[in-house]
Order: C-alpha cells, then sequence, then structure tokens
C-alpha cells in the first residue's frame, strides 16, 4: 500500500462504497419486488423477470451471496480508510476514519439506497440481476459452504430455506390487495371482484325470495284465473302448487306455455305435463357451491329448504350474478322501492319484512346481516320481545322508531339517518 497515492486510495475507497451502495440497494430491490407482477413479466417473456425469478427460487443463496458480497467490500473499505487515516492524521486517525467510514456508509451505502430500492424495485432488481448472476457462479463454491452452515441451523427449527409458494394470498388479503389497488382497477370492477370472493360467504338464505313473496300458480284455482296469470306474469318461470306453496308440483317456463297456447292443447293436464322437476338446496349453502350446482344440473331456479325440508323461499341463477354485478335492469316492478319511503323531514319509512341484505344495498347502510335475515328479524332479536307501537331505541347506531305493529311482526319502522352513530368498537 506505500507505494499506492493517497489521491488512488480515496478512488478505491468511492468505489468499494459503491459496490456496497450496490448489494445493500440489490438486497432490498429483490425481496422487495412484487412476487406476482414477477411472475406475470416472466410469463410475458422478460429476461430480467426470468433472471430474478431465478435468483429468488433460492432466497436463501441469493442472501449469502449479496452478504458476502457486502461483507467483503465493506471490509475493504475499513481497511482502505484505516491507512489514509493514518497517513493524514497518524494514530489518531484511526479512529477519524472509523467515525467518517460509519457516517458514510450509513447514507451513502445503506439508507439512501435501500430506500431508492425500496421505492423502485423493479428498477434496481432487473440491472442488479445482470451482476449477480454471474457472481452467483463465481461465489458459487463459498456461497454453498455458507448456506450448508446455516441451512443446517435452520433444519433445528424445521424451517425449509427453499422459496415453497410462501406468497400465496388468503381470500382476505386478496381483498384487500383488491380494494388497494387504487386507480389501476376501476371502482365497479374492484365491486364486482370483491362479490365474487364474497360468494362463499353468503348463503342461498341470505339472497333467497321468501316463501311470502313468491309468485306462483295455485293449479287448483279456475283455469280462467291461472290464464289471466299466465298471461300477466313477469317472470319467465313460475312455481305450480297445490293449495299451499308447500305441495309444489314445478316449475312452468313461459316459453312452454305459449307452445302448448300456440297448439291449441291449453288445458291443466297439458300445464301440468309441460312442468319441469323442482331443484331443491339447502338454506345454508354457499353461493358458490350453489351456482356449481346451478351449471352441473343445468338449473336457473330452486326452492330453497330448512334442516327439515320445508320450502323457505325461492331462489334464482339471477339472485347469485346480482351478488357478483349488482342488480341488472328488468322490466319487474321494485318491489324494494316500494318498501322504503323517504320522508319529507330526512327520515325513511321502511317495510319490517325488507331483506337487510338490500336494504344495505339499497341505502348504503350497515345494519348487521349475520344473524336475522328481515329488518323485523333483527329488531326482535334486538330487542328480545315482541314490541309495542311508537317505541323508539337505537340499533347498530341508527335510530329506530316502531310506526306499526301487524300480528306480532313489525310492519312498518321509522329510520333517522341522519342522526346515525357508528357504534363503538
Amino acid at each position: 500500500m506505500d507505494d499506492i497515492s493517497t489521491g488512488a486510495l480515496f478512488g478505491i475507497l468511492a468505489v468499494l462504497v459503491l459496490l456496497s451502495a450496490f448489494f445493500s440497494s440489490s438486497e432490498t430491490g429483490m425481496m422487495s419486488i412484487n412476487r406476482y407482477r414477477l411472475k406475470h413479466l416472466e410469463k410475458e417473456g422478460l429476461k430480467s423477470a426470468k433472471r430474478v425469478q431465478r435468483l429468488l427460487s433460492r432466497p436463501d443463496r441469493l442472501i449469502g451471496l449479496i452478504l458476502i458480497g457486502n461483507n467483503l467490500v465493506n471490509i475493504a473499505a475499513s481497511a482502505i480508510a484505516t491507512i489514509i487515516g493514518l497517513r493524514l492524521f497518524g494514530d489518531v486517525g484511526i479512529a477519524i476514519a472509523t467515525f467518517l467510514l460509519t457516517i458514510v456508509i450509513l447514507i451513502f451505502a445503506e439508507v439512501t439506497p435501500k430506500t431508492l430500492a425500496a421505492l423502485y424495485p423493479e428498477k434496481i432488481a432487473f440491472p442488479a440481476s445482470i451482476f449477480l448472476m454471474p457472481l452467483m457462479k463465481l461465489f458459487y463454491p463459498f456461497v454453498y459452504s455458507v448456506n450448508l452452515v446455516t441451512n443446517g441451523i435452520l433444519s433445528l427449527f424445521k424451517i425449509e430455506a427453499r422459496d415453497n409458494e410462501g406468497h400465496s394470498l388468503s381470500k382476505e388479503e386478496l381483498r384487500t390487495a383488491v380494494y388497494e389497488s387504487g386507480k389501476m382497477l376501476p371502482k365497479r370492477h374492484k365491486e364486482m371482484l370483491v362479490g365474487v370472493l364474497d360468494l362463499e360467504k353468503v348463503t342461498a338464505e341470505d339472497i333467497m325470495v321468501p316463501r311470502n313473496e313468491i309468485i306462483g300458480i295455485d293449479i287448483n284455482d279456475d283455469w280462467k284465473i291461472i290464464q289471466k296469470q299466465l298471461i300477466n306474469a313477469q317472470h319467465t318461470r313460475l312455481l305450480l302448487y297445490r293449495d299451499t306453496i308447500d305441495d309444489a308440483v314445478g316449475i312452468i317456463h313461459m316459453r312452454d306455455a305459449l307452445r302448448l297456447l300456440s297448439k291449441d292443447q291449453f288445458n291443466k293436464a297439458t300445464l301440468l305435463r309441460a312442468v319441469r322437476e323442482i331443484y331443491y338446496t339447502p338454506e345454508t349453502t354457499t353461493l358458490n357451491m350453489l351456482l356449481l350446482n346451478f351449471q352441473k344440473a343445468k338449473e336457473r331456479i330452486g326452492l330453497v329448504v330448512d334442516e327439515y325440508g320445508d320450502i323457505q323461499g325461492l331462489v334464482t341463477l339471477e339472485d347469485i350474478l346480482e351478488e357478483i354485478v349488482g342488480d341488472f335492469t328488468t322490466n319487474v316492478p321494485e318491489e324494494l322501492s316500494q318498501d322504503i319511503i323517504k320522508q319529507q323531514d330526512g327520515s325513511i319509512l321502511v317495510d319490517g319484512t325488507t331483506n337487510i341484505r338490500e336494504l344495505n344495498k339499497e341505502m348504503k347502510w350497515k345494519l348487521p346481516t349475520e344473524g336475522p335475515k328481515t329488518l323485523n328479524g333483527l329488531i326482535v332479536e334486538y330487542l328480545e320481545y315482541i314490541p309495542q307501537e311508537k317505541i323508539s331505541f337505537r340499533l347498530a347506531g341508527y335510530p329506530i322508531e316502531i310506526v306499526e305493529m301487524k300480528d306480532n311482526i313489525v310492519k312498518t319502522v321509522r329510520v333517522i339517518p341522519e342522526f346515525y352513530k357508528a357504534p363503538k368498537k
């Protein structure tokens, strides 16, 4: 070293600091890169993405290489700085060189490059992989030896050093990723993706048309009444039953009814022969499973039954799709709108039989949906008794007044959303 000038030593020291910055930024960039975007770019054929993916397939070796390189250049930089300190300041120069080098490495070789790599991991990792790949081959024996020891220590704790696809997202994490995608996904698309993820949380009971609202045809009615119902039907499929829905006969498609009418073969007997078999589903069936079952059975409509086999409601393929894409525009009257009446004073009159999920979607409210499915059921569960008219209380933060009771059922309530207060957690 005596033959090397002090200026040359400063140049060597600067190069070593830059190499330290390279290894530091490479480590952060490699570990911070988005693995899913990396896989996408790899499938697109990007060579740099393939190199990074190959390096990350064995993170133990990659980290070993980077740390070996970083430590070597830092030790060399420390030695050079010590020589420079001795030349310039004598024995006290060792302390001065140690202090100054620590500051330089901390700022220029650690914090700054690592912060930059954390902000722009792809711009750092992709170019760095060009140099890391040959360095991996060059130092492989040394890296392998170090990893052999470290992996042996990890194996004592039953930890596998290989990248074992530990980056898979859970459903909740995927839901968060969708919400945090920002402007990359339109709001409508986010809602649809979350709707698909939520299918396994929603059951047939949550979206079914309650049995008291099922529109069907009593085959025991007078034939003229049946004909009138068929002519005025606003649905493509109707339930046929005898006297009560519990004695369901089948599903009649309007297309089949029109075909019989065109052939002058329209009577009760031919109508009964044209009915299709009913598809039954338990009320606890999740929508993702129900969707698959509909697909396998080639069905679009089914009756929902409880654990005793009693009919509780009706569910259609359209009901499931609406959970994903939202309500369709149809010619069917908007029954929910008739159940929700806004008043001039800002309050809202709501029918007690209104489905809570539909009410939340229509009014952007946050009433609990884990228990009862109707507003009446939610109120009775909350109060734990059959209420009387003119009773006011706060439910899930919403001020509610019972306006009308009928047959021990909450018929109409008044909600004042302006005074809503989110419940304390």
